[in-house]
């Protein structure tokens, strides 16, 4: 009996993709095989509902992954079950008229347990069990009616397990897609409050929900990493080790090239190497939890591994998920006091130069107003009173020091110190000069005015 499975094969669903062979004549046997699947068939149509409790029992029994369905709302799975086997088996009977409302309700159950998280190697299970059932009650019913039809059903039996073959990989095409699709969803979700918490846009009535999406807790102790590769523009980041951009992390795409630039990598012992990224237009900000001791910041700081370049600023720790926002601004100027060159830069550290960098309007008056004087000299003997004068201050006033650094004498070094206030009007050992020349030198060094 030659050419059976094939020619079934396209009773069941549909032409075949291989080319056909030479047409042959089919069989009085194959045709009473398919006459005897179709009697069978008919008695399970008519007796449904029985096999439906027993599949739904079934599963509930051997697929631990549908036991909290069938608690929650038996009638529903019941429902779901039947409505497959309807359709699953009105397909056997007559493939044409069912072969589409079969696949569709194939593909309905494929997206509704992945809705409800339900693995996919569950629900395969359930149709394959669903298929062995169906089957056994195929033979029973043909050993019933007539034993010695029993021998016709089995050349059936791979168009059967096709089928049920056919229908699995329309469940799981169906499942993948919904799943990219929630994965997508819940991405772009936790995307979209990340970006509401920086800005400083989420609603108080939303933090419960943020802190569970999120995984953090909602009273918790933040701060704020900003980075930036360069003057401007977005930087690449790895956590704790892992060659992760900043972008990726977030779920963003590079831009030309952003993969490639030097990556800040935050110590893989410390918390914050767990840390929630999100690209900026400026900068790639990353929200760090804070567990530990009051230093944990310094300590943080100084563990940062930031290449030559790149420019990284912490903000100062706030209280809750509802500061964040607060946490991105002082990050932002942390950024902002971050030399050109590159480094980085703790806020709680450096206040004196993010009072310049927040007011630059001012920071550059003021700039004029204590340096100004300096201009009128050649540029060259102007750098080096600046120069001696920030090494003096670095020095924490010492012209000893100071000279050391300099690589020149002490006495050098107060001569020159002594014509800047000459030049200026301004005296050095007098605290609000003092104050005012340091001021004046960060703004000219952060800010080039």
């Amino acid at each position: 009996m030659p050419q059976v499975v094939r020619s079934r094969n396209g009773a069941l669903h549909g032409p075949s993709p291989v080319p056909p062979l030479p047409h042959r004549f089919r069989s009085l046997a194959d045709r009473e095989s398919v006459e005897v699947l179709h009697r069978a068939a008919r008695v399970l149509v008519a007796s449904l509902p029985a096999l439906t409790d027993r599949l739904v029992e079934a599963l509930y029994a051997q697929e631990p992954a549908y036991r909290a369905a069938i608690d929650s709302d038996r009638a529903e799975v019941w429902q779901e079950v039947h409505h497959s086997l309807r359709h699953n088996v009105g397909s056997l009977i007559q493939p044409r008229e069912f072969r589409e409302s079969a696949h569709r309700t194939s593909r309905w159950i494929g997206e509704i347990r992945a809705e409800q998280g339900v693995p996919l190697d569950a629900v395969l299970h359930a149709f394959r069990m669903g298929g062995a059932m169906v089957w056994q009650d195929l033979v029973d019913e043909t050993a019933r009616r007539d034993p010695d039809d029993i021998r016709l059903l089995v050349h059936v039996a791979a168009d059967v397990w096709n089928f049920v073959d056919e229908h699995c990989g329309v469940v799981a095409d169906a499942y993948r897609q919904a799943e990219r699709r929630l994965s997508w969803r819940r991405e772009n979700r936790q995307r979209l409050m990340v970006a509401a918490l920086l800005d400083g846009t989420a609603r108080i009535a939303d933090l419960a929900e943020a802190a569970e999406m999120l995984g953090l807790p909602e009273q918790g102790r933040y701060a704020v990493l900003a980075v930036a590769v360069g003057p401007r523009g977005p930087g690449a980041v790895a956590a704790g080790g892992g060659l992760v951009s900043a972008s990726d992390a977030g779920g963003a795409r590079h831009g030309p090239g952003l993969a490639a630039r030097p990556p800040v990598v935050l110590p893989a012992a410390h918390p914050g190497a767990a840390a929630l990224w999100h690209p900026g237009p400026d900068a790639e900000f990353a929200i760090l939890p804070l567990t530990g001791p009051p230093g944990e910041l310094s300590e943080l700081a100084a563990a940062l591994d930031v290449p030559a370049g790149t420019r990284a600023g912490i903000g100062s720790a706030v209280e809750g998920l509802a500061a964040l926002g607060d946490a991105r601004r002082l990050a932002e100027t942390a950024l902002r006091a971050c030399p050109a060159s590159g480094g980085t830069v703790l806020l709680d550290e450096h206040l004196p130069d993010a009072l310049v960098v927040s007011s630059p309007a001012l920071a550059g008056a003021l700039a004029d107003r204590v340096l100004g004087p300096l201009d009128r000299l050649d540029p060259a003997d102007r750098d080096v009173i600046v120069e001696t004068l920030t090494a003096w201050l670095d020095a924490d006033g010492s012209a000893q020091r100071a000279g050391a650094r300099l690589y020149c004498h002490r006495n050098t070094v107060l001569n020159r110190l002594r014509r800047f206030e000459q030049l200026t009007g301004r005296c050095l050992t007098r605290p609000r000069d003092a104050v005012e020349v340091s001021l004046a030198l960060a703004a000219r060094r952060l800010l080039g005015t």
